[in-house]
């Protein structure tokens, strides 16, 4: 059965089928849309697929945190199969169905923001939830502009082109973009100042913070601060408490939204169904939360929860679209979450990341090139350095790990600013014998690379 089953390359990579498949690729689709992996999927179960040559992987990417549930989850196939034989497509803005108002509901009673009585609207992509939280930001709070940090990724669209810190490839040659965006250092602890304790690094960061009102975007002005729980494309950065706690207090001295970007955190992957529990049981919940990718278990689907008084700011008709709240993926994520809250997928993230965590621990004493481990559940990321004393970036030497990785079954994939940080994104029904399957491939490929 391929969920169960282990790597097994049985060809040169990629394939034949494959290689004729890739060049199809190569004329038919513009090279920005870019690929790593030297194969391409015949079918998929669990966390393992198989290509079109009979090549089996290990997908450790997660087509980029969407499938938390895994591929091919037997039920959300029966609820997709369900939904699609009643109606496609029809849009909320034009007829009632139940299928978004029963998820909005339940998105409502399980999302940690402020607010006894909370409301959700429906998308279908992560920048499309960015955009709309800050338009709700903008219309409760009658202000403007919106403070962003060094190494976040909001999307690709305009205003989330503004957004995001890492010019390429992302924004380069795309501009301008969308006004009012002010860009503040977020806590990147690995990489604070020479000499500064945790605590002195979380203040200063709280600093520069403030100096925002003073120098770049007065307060009076400014509709919302947000940010991601775990910097995803930044390289899996995660706040200290303390900091998401101080601006918390920032947000409210000066009436400012503050916003939980969950595009890639969200529905189990860090050890809770969202990210912004951990914020909420600290006193520091969001008043605004997106969340998408792997709400749908793959469908294109996307949210914005916030407390009732901010979400009914808008007008009829300022926020939707014609997609939005798909019925069949409505469908689908009803059945996610579902299985997530009984399975506990939570519990199943915390100890995918026990696991990894413990041998990445054994990799930072064995080899000069591992320099950080961060996770969040099973949120995580090993930071990649030429030496632990200079921390320079490995990036090349990473992208060699990842590509001798998928040789041998494993696709991994790396991010932040400087490339050269590998992030796990595996699915949270990965089994025990192919974690521990997929951390030998790993290892055995750092050997070999720092060889």
């Amino acid at each position: 059965m391929l969920r169960n089953a282990l790597p097994k390359i049985v060809t040169a990579l990629p394939g034949p089928k494959s290689a004729e498949v890739i060049a199809r690729r190569k004329k038919a689709i513009p090279n920005g849309v870019g690929c790593s992996a030297p194969c391409v999927i015949a079918r998929g179960e669990g966390a393992m697929f198989e290509d079109l040559d009979g090549n089996t992987f290990m997908d450790w990417v997660g087509g980029i945190g969407v499938l938390n549930i895994g591929y091919s989850h037997p039920e959300v196939i029966a609820a997709v199969k369900e939904q699609s034989e009643k109606y496609f497509h029809t849009s909320i803005n034009v007829v009632h169905y139940p299928e978004y108002i029963a998820l909005a509901e339940k998105l409502n009673s399980i999302v940690p923001v402020r607010g006894d009585e909370k409301k959700t609207i429906l998308i279908n992509s992560g920048a499309e939830a960015v955009e709309n939280a800050i338009k709700f930001a903008r219309k409760f709070t009658k202000k403007t502009d919106v403070i962003v940090f060094t190494g976040a990724f909001h999307g690709r669209t305009n205003l989330t082109m503004a957004m995001t810190a890492k010019i390429k490839p992302y924004k380069f040659g795309m501009g301008p973009f969308a006004p009012g965006i002010h860009r503040c250092d977020f806590p990147y602890m690995y990489r604070r100042p020479d000499g500064m304790t945790e605590k002195e690094a979380i203040d200063y960061y709280l600093d520069k913070l403030e100096m925002m009102f003073l120098e770049y975007a007065p307060a009076e002005e400014v509709a919302a601060i947000i940010f991601e729980p775990v910097q995803g494309e930044g390289g899996f950065i995660i706040p200290p408490i303390e900091y998401v706690q101080g601006v918390r207090k920032i947000c409210d001295k000066y009436n400012i939204m503050m916003i939980a970007d969950e595009v890639q955190s969200g529905y189990c992957r860090t050890g809770k169904f969202f990210a912004s529990e951990y914020w909420a049981a600290a006193g520091a919940a969001p008043d605004l939360m997106t969340s998408a990718k792997s709400i749908g278990g793959g469908l294109p689907l996307s949210s914005v929860t916030g407390r009732a008084e901010i979400m009914d700011s808008a007008s009829a008709g300022e926020v939707g679209g014609t997609y939005a709240g798909n019925p069949v993926a409505c469908a689908a994520a009803l059945k996610v979450i579902e299985i997530m809250e009984r399975d506990d997928y939570a519990a199943k993230s915390r100890a995918i990341g026990k696991t990894c965590v413990a041998r990445f621990e054994q990799w930072k004493t064995k080899f000069e090139m591992v320099g950080d481990v961060r996770a969040l559940g099973a949120m995580m990321a090993v930071e990649f350095v030429k030496d632990k004393k200079s921390k320079a970036p490995a990036k090349d030497e990473l992208a060699a790990l990842v590509a001798e990785c998928a040789q041998h079954g494993l696709i991994t994939m790396s991010t932040g600013l400087r490339g050269n940080n590998l992030r796990f994104l595996m699915p949270l029904n990965t089994t025990d014998e192919q974690i521990e399957a997929g951390l030998n491939i790993l290892e055995e490929a750092i050997a070999k690379v720092m060889k």
